[in-house]
């Protein structure tokens, strides 16, 4: 599994930028675009600017530290840190940072769970935030 983790990074690295904003342009199109974005999944960082269909101003968006995890036999996402240029967006996401959100489960998909967490699985320690596991108090 290691092998294929370090695979999946290595081809995450060097997949173009022009065609992963190619990719989301496509499927996004009549509904937004994506004029920049950057993931580091060593460093656990990612940054998206797009501009939404019909708006004037663009959105950015940055996210740190986010992981899986797993809780009671079940699949949970966590986010450390985001924050927007958009007000709202910051205040949205106060709401869901540093949380164990349950990752529904998805019997399509439910094979590839143990890569995905193998791949985004917390490396270091994850702060530990009021009801950042469910039920905590």
């Amino acid at each position: 599994m290691n092998y294929l983790v370090s695979l999946i990074k290595i081809a995450i690295k060097w997949t173009p930028k022009m065609m992963i904003l190619w990719v989301a342009n496509y499927k996004l199109k009549g509904i937004a675009e994506v004029k920049d974005f950057n993931l580091d999944l060593d460093a656990r960082k990612v940054y998206v600017h797009t501009q939404l269909f019909g708006e004037a101003d663009s959105i950015e968006v940055w996210a740190e530290n986010f992981a899986i995890i797993i809780d009671q036999d079940t699949y949970k996402f966590i986010l450390q840190l985001a924050k927007s240029n958009k007000p709202w967006l910051s205040n949205t996401f106060a709401l869901i940072v540093g949380k164990a959100w349950p990752i529904p489960t998805i019997p399509q998909l439910a094979p590839f769970m143990p890569l995905a967490y193998a791949l985004l699985k917390a490396e270091n320690t994850v702060q530990k935030i009021s009801g950042y596991i469910e039920g905590d108090s």
